[in-house]
């Protein structure tokens, strides 16, 4: 199934130029990976407190969701190609993208007609995703990045919210409640068993003669 995943490499190389700068000064894969989870978590926060008063804030959103996206790539590259790939920065990459997701999922809980319970399902079922991607290594497997709804996708839909939000008063229609509470969690769920899936269908084509 095709997901924005796919459209990485193209971003890549369009980066690739920056990249090489930003190492060349000296930049570290992992003090990339801190500030965008520092800026998510600003975001979030100021959305929180804002948000329900000053709907247009949520125009942030989709901004800031594509610049994080480029920072995602920028790290990732710093350490697959300059030599800066540690055992904290595999841990720092993982569970800065869960808590920099949460963080900017959260203030969604003032949009109307969402709420906690449709905003917080969606936050819980992001981090089961991500784990059983994450634990392909621990298996034997790559790390799994399958779609659909993967943190690309979910990064594009709350994206597009927002900028709905922001131009809205923060009110959408009533019938995107049912997007966000049966939509998207349907596909988050397919995503972990197709991230499970494939993990499982690697190890066993490796153990194969």
């Amino acid at each position: 199934m095709i997901t924005i995943y796919q459209l990485k490499p193209a971003f890549q190389g369009l980066l690739r130029p920056l990249v090489r700068r930003l190492a060349g000064a000296g930049v570290t894969a992992n003090a990339v990976t801190l500030l965008a989870m520092a800026i998510s978590l600003f975001v979030g926060g100021w959305l929180c407190v804002v948000g329900l008063e000053c709907p247009v804030w949520y125009l942030l959103v989709p901004l800031w969701m594509f610049l994080r996206m480029a920072l995602n790539a920028v790290d990732g590259m710093l350490a697959r190609e300059f030599g800066q790939k540690t055992p904290l920065g595999a841990y720092l990459n993982e569970l800065s993208d869960v808590v920099s997701d949460a963080a900017l999922y959260l203030p969604f809980v003032w949009v109307f007609p969402f709420g906690w319970q449709s905003i917080c399902l969606v936050i819980g079922l992001s981090v089961v995703s991500e784990m059983a991607g994450a634990l392909g290594p621990m298996v034997g497997a790559p790390r799994q990045y399958d779609g659909p709804m993967g943190k690309s996708d979910r990064a594009f839909l709350f994206g597009v919210l927002g900028l709905w939000a922001g131009l809205a008063d923060g009110r959408l229609p009533d019938w995107v409640f049912w997007i966000m509470v049966a939509v998207v969690p349907l596909l988050i769920l397919l995503n972990t068993v197709n991230r499970i899936r494939s993990g499982l269908t690697a190890i066993s084509t490796r153990s194969s003669p």
